[in-house]
């Protein structure tokens, strides 16, 4: 097997390593349990609390803590230094070629131009959304920008039943999974269609029917959820597995490593899909970790890893697909590190270039994911200039347009904000939804924009 020797410069990741294309059974071969002396040694802490096997006096360490120890007699410290970083899969380079023969995916033309083109649209809507904000349309806006490849090829690898706990930069697996513009535009805009009735704040998307948590705001809250709501599928025989987004900021939380540890315990399927997009906001991931990224903590907890070229979308596609393989048939956890670069804002509150280069952005905008993709299925003879140009304008014109229909529909009523927790509502807030009522009523002159509120 051919293998190439490359430098990736992704900020959560840069290090020479090695890179070789394999087909999907080999990308996960090492995620897979292996018989080794240590995992063949019958002492192992499962066997013995159920009895199977007992304690012999062999010279061999059976602290219950590590059973794959083993003795040594020269004393010598484990530096992270001295080893090889995960590689980075990949199936594109940045020309759009593919790199091994034997890795070129058999999804067909209908189904990679349909996961471009859904990159393609996200790209136009985070752009249109983006702008809006800037023109005091809507409070709030995070967009993609450099990741549509982890959205896009990660929700086309999964079951649209599997279900999703994104972190707040995912709206591509909604995309995917049919969440409309308007449905998305309602949101961000707070009126009485959006699905949070104006009580979320925008982008903290959800949907039941697509088997999409709604988001929370707080970093990584998702992460032990999910490995509860895995155990669930679990006990109940589900087909399906859980899939949990974070970004490698998240990581440096504690319910990182409560989720990591639980779902390593118990033993379920779940996929953890970090994107390490080499910023926490404005911290750099220097300054976050000095380990070989997330993957490398896999281990530490006994979970089988990935690091894929998160703007290579069929790797991305590939990955996922074998994460999930082994999510279901041996019942256990998997994080896959999709290396990117986010090239937008962290959100419309952040300033980038108050912590970046321009160089460095100019860099990996140069190598967008969008641009890989699109060289591969030119090649192809799948698309041309003039599709590319048709289809971009549609797409931006299919987002004006729900801006514009959004706009027109009304907030909802303000007495809302005292519903939905309570089954009965309590005494205390009768009595503030009334002194509410009793406030707008008297000073209503003060409040002209009341008519864009539905009052009945």
């Amino acid at each position: 097997m051919a293998v190439r020797n490359t430098f990736y410069q992704f900020h959560g990741f840069s290090r020479k390593i090695l890179v070789s294309g394999s087909n999907r059974s080999r990308i996960m071969s090492a995620c897979r349990y292996k018989t080794t002396d240590a995992q063949d040694h019958k002492y192992n802490p499962k066997s013995l609390i159920e009895g199977t096997h007992s304690l012999v006096d062999d010279d061999k360490p059976h602290f219950p803590g590590s059973w794959k120890s083993r003795y040594v007699d020269k004393l010598e410290l484990i530096k992270p230094e001295l080893h090889e970083g995960i590689p980075t899969y990949r199936v594109l380079n940045w020309d759009g070629d593919i790199v091994n023969p034997k890795e070129e995916l058999k999804l067909g033309k209908d189904l990679i131009l349909k996961m471009y083109k859904s990159m393609v649209k996200l790209h136009s809507m985070d752009d249109v959304m983006f702008n809006s904000q800037r023109q005091g349309r809507l409070s709030f806006y995070m967009t993609a920008n450099g990741e549509e490849a982890i959205h896009i090829g990660s929700a086309a690898a999964l079951d649209n039943e599997d279900e999703v706990y994104g972190q707040y930069r995912e709206q591509g697996v909604l995309m995917w999974r049919g969440y409309t513009l308007d449905e998305f535009v309602d949101l961000c805009l707070g009126n009485e269609y959006g699905h949070g009735r104006g009580r979320t704040n925008p982008t903290l998307y959800g949907s039941k029917e697509l088997h999409y948590i709604t988001l929370s705001a707080p970093l990584s809250t998702e992460m032990p959820q999910a490995a509860g709501y895995a155990y669930a599928l679990k006990r109940s025989g589900s087909k399906n597995c859980v899939v949990c987004f974070f970004g490698d900021g998240a990581a440096s939380e504690g319910d990182a490593h409560a989720g990591f540890n639980f779902a390593s315990t118990l033993e379920v399927p779940v996929i953890y899909i970090c994107r390490n997009n080499g910023y926490a906001i404005s911290t750099h991931s220097y300054e976050q970790y000095h380990g070989d990224g997330i993957a490398a903590r896999a281990s530490g907890y006994g979970i089988c890893a990935i690091r894929v070229d998160g703007n290579d979308m069929l790797a991305v596609y590939n990955a996922i697909k074998a994460a999930r393989d082994i999510a279901l048939s041996e019942s256990r956890p998997v994080i896959v590190e999709a290396m990117t670069y986010r090239l937008g804002h962290h959100s419309t509150s952040d300033d980038p270039t108050t912590y970046r280069t321009d160089e460095e952005a100019a860099y990996w905008g140069r190598h967008h994911p969008i641009d890989r993709c699109r060289k591969f299925i030119t090649k192809k003879g799948w698309w041309s200039d003039e599709e590319e140009k048709t289809w971009y304008k549609e797409t931006r014109q299919m987002i004006i347009n729900s801006m514009d229909r959004a706009e027109k529909k009304l907030l909802p009523n303000p007495h809302e904000i005292f519903t939905d927790v309570y089954d009965e509502l309590p005494e205390r807030l009768k009595q503030q939804s009334e002194s509410l009522q009793r406030h707008l009523k008297e000073y209503k002159d003060e409040y002209p924009d009341l008519t864009k509120f539905h009052m009945e």
